[in-house]
């Protein structure tokens, strides 16, 4: 009986260093096979990155004569995310507002794009940080909102933001005045 278990066991060890061995190929196999597919990805999409010099010769006059208005608003959007960012320090703990996570709004990760040439990819870092400025900044006035003044307007608006459904009626004095301080906490994420 002891021999029988004894072989039993061997056997069990032996079908467990196969099956290491078996793992260990196939994810070797597996991590070669991701290399390749990842440099036939990058190959593929570096085929459709135009060059600075074609992309400034297809440009249109007009395009790149108006480019120095549009990078002008750098100046705008830094001040704005300056200002944005230091109104809700100041601010929000003293409202018990929770702050807004500015990462959460403005992202930037096209840069690594490999189809794109250096004005492009320039291109894309400034539209990110616009509008990642401007979603930020849409979070801060929105938690504003709903502290100061959570109700809804009289006129249909356009592009309300995401707090807005949960602001009182407007007109429905009750509901301001018995909800008001119940909306004030209701920052849930």
């Amino acid at each position: 009986m002891r021999q029988q278990l004894n072989e039993l066991l061997e056997r069990i060890q032996t079908l467990q260093e196969e099956i290491e061995e078996e793992y260990r190929q196939h994810r070797e196999d597996f991590l070669r096979r991701r290399a390749e597919l990842a440099d036939e990805f990058l190959r593929q999409q570096r085929r459709y990155k135009v060059g600075l010099l074609r992309f400034l010769v297809r440009s249109r006059l007009l395009v790149a004569l108006t480019a120095p208005v549009i990078y002008a608003g750098w100046i705008p959007f830094l001040l704005m995310d300056l200002f944005v960012t230091l109104y809700q320090w100041v601010c929000f703990p003293i409202y018990r507002i929770p702050r807004v996570k500015r990462a959460d709004y403005i992202v930037f990760d096209r840069e690594d794009l490999p189809y794109l040439n250096l004005i492009e990819k320039f291109n894309c870092f400034y539209c990110s940080y616009g509008n990642g400025v401007a979603a930020y900044l849409r979070e801060v006035a929105a938690r504003t909102e709903q502290y100061w003044c959570p109700i809804k307007y009289a006129r249909r608006i356009k592009g309300a933001h995401e707090r807005y459904p949960r602001f009182f009626d407007y007109g429905d004095a009750e509901a301001f005045r018995q909800g008001l301080n119940r909306l004030r906490r209701q920052y849930d994420e």
